[in-house]
């Protein structure tokens, strides 16, 4: 199997799907591998670390996707890349094809792609491979990012998070408690801040409960309690997810204009649409904007902050799913994998997932099932 591995073409997007260390997995495997001139330069990874465990190193990324069966990347591709994909090709990266523009999906019913994203591979129990670190991630970075524009000097409230004898802590709402909101719960409650988390399921709420030993609040996510905790938070973190849909709004505007002047939202649910009305996406170079006196903080690929470690993490979550492809090729893989089948979101260029139908308002165009001949 020939997979290519362009360099991710999104402003100081500095992660890569691949490290050196799943190349030689693959190469050891029997595979080609395909690595763009400094793909992985932003993350520390030169072409010579990659050179030594046997890549292929391609000088431009039409070579790296005209040579290759599966293009694995990190961000959606951009649209100077749509014209470097071939057809009947495979391609594997964070997709968000619910909020993507309708050029890459033209591009990709042209060209007959099979897209897996790999937001939404997800195994029979319900977890999410990829998506899970890159989601560590920016739950781990909240405090430190929400920190810095708290400062007087960035326009904020001038809150210390964790307070002073005599001084109160900074009060974070987390409006969801998956995998982000859990773990931005244990970095602000590290750092010391008073920590309130909403969400819908009871049960998740009774198992947080129990791991931080009642020392955050929970809440029922409602309109009602959603109002109240954005009208005192100093920081307020959407971390809400609904799988292969666009993120539906929880915070209004008249919520935000509530908040108190200098008070922060980060909006991590931004790469599926926002779950604030107030919310845009933003860049890494131009990262926050305010809106009703509130900093926003809209970053799709907040885990690009720490290139290295979100490249090295990718890449153990997603190799198994590559030599698993690479050994039995792509349709036999899909019919293998249930993961990868619900990653799926085109097959041959046709809408293959409900979910993506569902959110563009259209029709499944192949049944997966019938199409794998797995009926």
């Amino acid at each position: 199997m020939q997979f290519g591995v362009p360099k991710e073409t999104r402003d100081l997007e500095k992660r890569v799907a691949l490290t050196p260390a799943g190349v030689q997995a693959l190469v050891r495997a029997g595979h080609t591998v395909y690595v763009q001139s400094d793909a992985g330069a932003g993350a520390g990874f030169t072409n010579e670390h990659y050179r030594d465990v046997g890549a292929t190193i391609v000088y431009s990324a039409a070579e790296a996707y005209g040579r290759a069966e599966v293009v694995v990347k990190v961000a959606r591709p951009t649209a100077q890349e749509h014209r470097w994909f071939t057809n009947g090709q495979t391609l594997m990266s964070f997709l968000h094809l619910a909020v993507a523009s309708p050029d890459l999906h033209a591009a990709l019913a042209i060209q007959e792609i099979t897209a897996i994203a790999l937001e939404e591979i997800q195994e029979e129990d319900g977890s999410l491979p990829l998506l899970t670190p890159m989601s560590e991630i920016a739950g781990r970075l909240a405090p430190v990012i929400a920190g810095q524009l708290l400062m007087s000097n960035h326009g904020g409230r001038g809150i210390l998070l964790s307070g002073l004898p005599g001084v109160p802590r900074g009060i974070v709402g987390i409006l969801g408690g998956g995998t982000l909101g859990g773990c931005a719960a244990r970095a602000f409650v590290a750092m010391g801040a008073q920590v309130i988390i909403l969400d819908k399921d009871v049960n998740r709420l009774r198992r947080l409960d129990a791991y931080f030993g009642g020392t955050v609040t929970t809440m029922i996510s409602n309109d009602y309690n959603i109002n109240r905790v954005v009208g005192f938070a100093d920081v307020l973190v959407g971390s809400v997810l609904v799988p292969g849909q666009r993120t539906p709004i929880l915070v209004t505007r008249e919520m935000v204009r509530k908040m108190r002047p200098g008070a922060v939202i980060l909006d991590y649910a931004i790469d599926q649409g926002g779950c604030v009305e107030t919310s845009r996406p933003t860049t890494l170079r131009d990262p926050t904007f305010v809106a009703e006196g509130v900093t926003h903080f809209c970053v799709p690929n907040t885990a690009s902050m720490v290139a290295r470690t979100a490249s090295h993490a990718l890449t153990n979550a997603l190799l198994p799913y590559l030599l698993m492809i690479g050994q039995l090729g792509v349709q036999e893989a899909l019919a293998a994998s249930y993961a990868l089948r619900k990653g799926t979101k085109l097959f041959q260029g046709k809408i293959a997932s409900h979910r993506l139908a569902a959110a563009l308002g259209r029709e499944v165009e192949v049944d997966l099932t019938e199409a794998l001949n797995l009926a």
